[in-house]
């Protein structure tokens, strides 16, 4: 019901950094890729909007660790990114926000109800996003538009909620 693709954001950070991972994390055959969003201009007018995949793992938790060594190696100054996991059919298992050197992790709704209300608020953030825009407060429109994407963080495939909210626990 809500198998939602993954929500891209503008980034402005670096391009063609090279992330810090070992060399067999590009194996396809890994279930879980790390995954970052790209919507610069250029990428849409290209069509190559689809998420960044930054790494392949074998596990939830190689793939929530890859996230972090991914964070710290950001640079102090950078504008916050969404980092995903997505399992082999592209589904979200996870998300959270990369910022001073952490990964936010956003915690995944537990229920169809609780995922109706979080598309109601992200959808009324990105409309108060479109009118700071049209006031040209474009500072104002990018964190809500932020805010609204973590908000489509939390939601997590119906398949990986518990899966991922446990994971969150253990992690904690």
């Amino acid at each position: 019901m809500f198998d939602l693709p993954l929500p891209i954001h503008p980034t402005t950070g670096p391009r063609g950094f090279s992330p810090v991972f070992a060399v067999g994390d590009a194996d396809p055959k890994h279930p879980f890729a790390l995954t970052l969003s790209r919507r610069t201009p250029a990428d849409l007018m290209s069509g190559r909007a689809a998420p960044l995949v930054l790494a392949r793992f074998a596990t939830l938790a190689d793939a929530m660790q890859g996230a972090i060594d991914h964070a710290e190696g950001m640079a102090t100054d950078a504008t916050p990114q969404l980092l995903a996991i997505l399992d082999r059919d592209e589904r979200l298992v996870l998300a959270g926000a990369d910022s001073d050197h952490a990964v936010a992790w956003c915690h995944p709704v537990t229920s169809a109800a609780e995922a109706r209300g979080v598309v109601t608020e992200a959808s009324q953030l990105r409309a108060q996003a479109g009118r700071a825009a049209a006031w040209a407060e474009p500072d104002l429109a990018q964190r809500l538009r932020h805010r609204a994407d973590l908000l489509d963080g939390r939601l997590v495939d119906p398949l990986w909620r518990a899966f991922a909210a446990r994971a969150l626990q253990v992690a904690a």
